[in-house]
Formats: structure tokens, C-alpha cells, sequence
């Protein structure tokens, strides 16, 4: 998961879908400060290949990430000289500081496989926020929200590049089965890579439990930023 071959389309593939980092960035950077307005540093969990944390960097005085997939991290860091890019597992980090905010974007959470997990990982993060600091988390499905089956097309073109993206949900127990496909053309020829992943699809309960017991009560927004919603609390 998240290998090299992966990071290198990762960004391209979602923009031809519309995603914009720097608009979810500075959003959430909104949301963060309405909550608290001195806010002035952040931690970004799971920061990929520093999209997001690329914003942030203008939006706070000093910003920092974690990432465990070593292809996303070397991404990032080649991005952001400047930012430490830390390696870590969610679950159990300790950066040793604490920061006025924290974010685990793009469902990034639904990878951990239980919800155990889950709540060490808010938990984890939780430690790490000052107090009144705002932790935002982005979440996968709920299960009532899951859809059977369900298949995705997507296909983008930049600086010599073209790829295409194809994925089928389907449901497995607790899980979001998401097969994705992709296929890679470039001046060297034509790739296919696939990647299986498995996404847990944790209630609306679960999560704002996870919080409360994180000592990060939250408020749960509709809509939020990919129609998933965020998860909003602050460390108390």
C-alpha cells in the first residue's frame, strides 16, 4: 500500500477528480481557528505526500507531519525541506511536543482495522494537542452510507503522463473492500499496477466515542470536505 508507484500518480489521479488540497487546507485551517484563534501550529497524520501540508505551512508558523508509508514520506519530504516529515504509526507516536491542532485527512483512519485501533490512534493524536487544541478528523463511510458494489473511472494527463483509474467497492464484515486499478503511460511505455485495500467502516459512534474518551469532546459536520464529513473536538 502507498508504494512508490503509487505515490508518483497519487496527486495527479485526484486532481483530474477535482480534488484541491490548498482548498481543504485552508478549510480546515477555518474550522481549526474557529475553535481557536491563536492556533499557530499543526501536525498533519498521515500526511501523504504533503499536499495538504504544503498549505498549512503558510497558513501556520510551524507545521509538522507523520507519515508511515515510506513512498509517501520521500514524496513529502522532497517536497518541504523545511518540515519535519516524521515516521509513524498513528497509533502509537510520540513526537515529545505538543501542537495547537492536529488532522488525519482523507479517510486516512480507516485503514486501522479496528476500533480499537481507532481510538488508540485518537488517543495518539490527542496527546499531542495543547489544551484547547482542535483535532480534525476526516472519516471513511459510515455503513449505512456504504454502496454495494460500487465502481469509479477516473483518467487525468499532466507533463507527459496520462493515467487511469478504475475501483470496485464491495463489503466485507466491518470493511470497505476497495480494489483499484490503475494503469500508467508515460514516454517509457504502458504500467498496470493494482492496489486491495481494506477501509473500516466505523459508525458515527464509534468515532465521537473515541473522542470523548480521548479527552477531545467533538461535534460531527455534515458535508465537510468530500462529503464524508469531519469529526471536530477539542482537547479540554
Amino acid at each position: 500500500m502507498y508504494a512508490a508507484n503509487f505515490a508518483e500518480v497519487y496527486e495527479l489521479i485526484y486532481r483530474s477528480r477535482g480534488k484541491s488540497w490548498a482548498g481543504e487546507a485552508e478549510e480546515t485551517a477555518r474550522l481549526i481557528r474557529a475553535r481557536n484563534p491563536s492556533a499557530s501550529s499543526l501536525l498533519d497524520v498521515a500526511c501523504g505526500t504533503g499536499a495538504h501540508l504544503e498549505t498549512f505551512g503558510t497558513l501556520f508558523d510551524h507545521v509538522e507531519g507523520l507519515e508511515i508509508a515510506k513512498g509517501m514520506r520521500t514524496v513529502a519530504r522532497e517536497r518541504l525541506p523545511g518540515v519535519s516529515v516524521h515516521a509513524g504509526d498513528m497509533r502509537d507516536f510520540d513526537l515529545n511536543r505538543t501542537f495547537d491542532a492536529a488532522c488525519c485527512m482523507f479517510n486516512s483512519i480507516a485503514y486501522l482495522t479496528s476500533v480499537a485501533d481507532m481510538s488508540d490512534a485518537v488517543r495518539a493524536m490527542g496527546r499531542h494537542l495543547a489544551p484547547g487544541g482542535v483535532l480534525v478528523i476526516e472519516p471513511w463511510w459510515f455503513p449505512e452510507r456504504f454502496i454495494e458494489g460500487y465502481v469509479a473511472a477516473d483518467a487525468g494527463a499532466e507533463d507527459g503522463k496520462a493515467v487511469v483509474r478504475m475501483s470496485h467497492s464491495t463489503r466485507e464484515g466491518d470493511s470497505t473492500r476497495l480494489e483499484v486499478r490503475f494503469m500508467v503511460g508515460d514516454a517509457d511505455g504502458i504500467r498496470e499496477f493494482t492496489q486491495t485495500s481494506m477501509l473500516r467502516l466505523f459508525t458515527k459512534d464509534e468515532y465521537l466515542e473515541a473522542f470523548a474518551a480521548a479527552g477531545c469532546p467533538a461535534e460531527y459536520l455534515e458535508g465537510g470536505l468530500t462529503g464524508r464529513g469531519l469529526f471536530i473536538g477539542v482537547r479540554e
